[in-house]
C-alpha cells in the first residue's frame, strides 16, 4: 500500500484536476454539443488514451491527441498550438499517474475551466504497482496488463455518459465490446507469453516500462534505465545486466519505439566483449504506439505486437501475424 504521504500527493493532485472538472456543469453540458449533432471534441495527451475514447465514442466524438507516435510523454511539453487545442476541447483525457510529467502544469491550469480526466482515476491503490526506484509516485505504465487497463474504458464511459447522455446506449455497447476484445487480447498474453520456456522468460529493454506486463503475463523484466526515461543509465546498471546476460544465456534483448537505443546498444557491446552473442529481438511499443492509420497504431495493435514480438524471441510460440492476423511490422 501506499505511504501516507504518498497517497496524501495523490489526493491532492486530483482533487486539483477533478474538483475543478464538473462534467455535468452548464458549460459542459450536452446541451452545447452532441445533442445538436455536433461531435464532441476531444483531447486526449497518448495513444493509449485516445484509442479508448475512439473505441468507446464511436461517431459521436472527435479525438486530436497530443503526443503522436514515437512521442516519449515523459518528456513531452505543451506547445502553445497544444495548449489552444486543449482550449477549444469540451474534454481532456489524459493518462494519469505522472506519466505526462512536463504536462501537468498545464492540465492543472485547464481543469478550472473544463472537464480534465484521468482515465485511471478509478483504479485501486493495491492493484498499482510502487517500484523503489520512483519515490512517492506509482508505476504510471499500467495499459502493459490489458486487464487493468480494461478497468480504464468504464471511466471514459461515465463521462462521456454524463456529458451526452442522449447515446448512453451507443456509447455503452461500444464499450462492452472493446472490453470483450480486450478480454481476449488478455487472454492471447496469457498463452503465448506462457509458452515461452521458463528459463527464458526475461525482458530486457531501455527502461522499465514493462514491470505490468511482467506481472500479467509471468516474465522477469529488466529495464536499462528506471521508470521514468529521465534517469540516467549508470555504469554500474550497465555492468550488472551484461554479467546477468552472459550468466544466464540471455538471447534477445528489446529496444523500445519512443526510448533512444544508446542503452541497448551499450549492453549489447557489453555482452559481446565478454565472447556472447545476443540479438535485438525487435522493437516494443512503450510509452507511444505505432503510427498513425496502421494496427499497431490501436491499442490492441500495440499490445498484439509486443505479445507477439516478445513471444517469438524468447523462444515461444505465436502467429507471425499475431492474435487477430493484423500485425504489419
Amino acid at each position: 500500500m501506499a505511504t501516507a504521504p504518498r497517497f496524501h500527493i495523490l489526493l491532492i493532485l486530483s482533487a486539483v484536476l477533478f474538483g475543478c472538472s464538473d462534467p455535468k456543469s452548464p458549460s459542459n453540458s450536452s446541451s452545447n454539443g452532441s445533442k445538436f449533432g455536433a461531435k464532441i471534441k476531444v483531447v486526449a495527451t497518448v495513444g493509449m488514451v485516445a484509442d479508448i475514447v475512439r473505441e468507446v465514442g464511436g461517431k459521436h466524438v472527435e479525438v486530436e491527441q497530443i503526443c503522436g507516435s514515437g512521442v516519449d510523454p515523459h518528456l513531452y511539453k505543451a506547445t502553445r498550438d497544444d495548449v489552444a487545442t486543449m482550449s477549444s476541447a469540451d474534454i481532456i483525457f489524459f493518462s494519469g499517474l505522472l506519466l505526462e510529467g512536463k504536462l501537468t502544469d498545464t492540465l492543472v491550469k485547464l481543469a478550472r475551466k473544463k472537464t480534465v480526466v484521468a482515465v485511471t482515476e478509478n483504479l485501486t491503490e493495491d492493484h498499482l504497482l510502487e517500484p523503489d526506484d520512483f519515490a512517492d509516485h506509482y508505476d504510471p505504465h499500467v495499459w502493459m496488463d490489458v486487464s487493468e487497463w480494461s478497468n480504464c474504458v468504464g471511466t471514459v464511459l461515465d463521462i462521456l455518459i454524463q456529458y451526452d447522455p442522449v447515446h448512453a446506449n451507443d456509447y455503452r455497447m461500444e464499450a462492452t465490446r472493446l472490453e470483450k476484445e480486450l478480454k481476449l487480447l488478455h487472454e492471447y498474453g496469457k498463452t503465448s507469453l506462457a509458452s515461452i520456456p521458463e528459463g527464458k522468460r526475461v525482458l530486457v529493454t531501455s527502461h522499465d516500462a514493462f514491470n505490468y506486463l511482467g506481472r500479467a503475463y509471468g516474465l522477469e523484466v529488466q529495464g536499462v534505465q528506471g521508470i521514468s526515461t529521465e534517469s540516467e543509465a549508470g555504469l554500474e546498471r550497465v555492468n550488472e545486466l551484461v554479467d546477468m546476460l552472459v550468466e544466464r544465456k540471455v538471447e534477445a534483448v528489446f529496444i523500445e519505439s519512443s526510448v533512444p537505443r544508446k542503452s541497448i546498444d551499450s549492453l549489447l557491446e557489453g555482452v559481446r566483449s565478454k565472447g556472447h552473442e545476443i540479438k535485438i529481438g525487435g522493437e516494443l511499443y512503450s510509452d507511444a504506439m505505432g503510427s498513425e492509420g496502421t494496427y499497431e497504431g490501436t491499442y490492441i495493435g500495440m499490445l498484439d505486437h509486443n505479445i507477439t514480438t516478445i513471444t517469438r524471441a524468447l523462444g515461444g510460440t505465436a502467429p507471425a501475424k499475431g492474435l487477430n492476423g493484423k500485425l504489419t511490422e
